[in-house]
């Protein structure tokens, strides 16, 4: 499911026009988007929290040339599913 998917079910799922669920989308990806950018979490209780990640400075390696490079450590957005979430899941399976 993409973006305007999500926006289409919303609008029937909640009987309201297009232009309004998208208002409501899109403010809930902003919302979880700048508390993440201020360091935050966003726990949503039975389904999961969105946090940023720490990841280690490494060593890589270029491909083509196969020269070694240093990777610098980084954040990285990440979605951790809550427990009634991996639950409904198993259970469709």
């Amino acid at each position: 499911m993409n973006k305007n998917e999500l926006i289409a079910e919303y609008s029937t799922k909640n009987n309201v026009g297009k232009s309004d669920a998208t208002k409501a989308v899109e403010s809930l990806f902003d919302i979880i988007t700048s508390t993440l950018k201020a360091g935050g979490d966003v726990k949503i209780a039975g389904f999961g929290t969105f946090k940023v990640a720490d990841t280690k400075a490494k060593t890589g390696r270029n491909p083509r040339t196969g020269e070694s490079i240093q990777i610098p450590a980084s954040k990285k957005p990440k979605f951790l599913a809550g427990k009634q979430l991996k639950e409904l899941i198993k259970s469709t399976v």
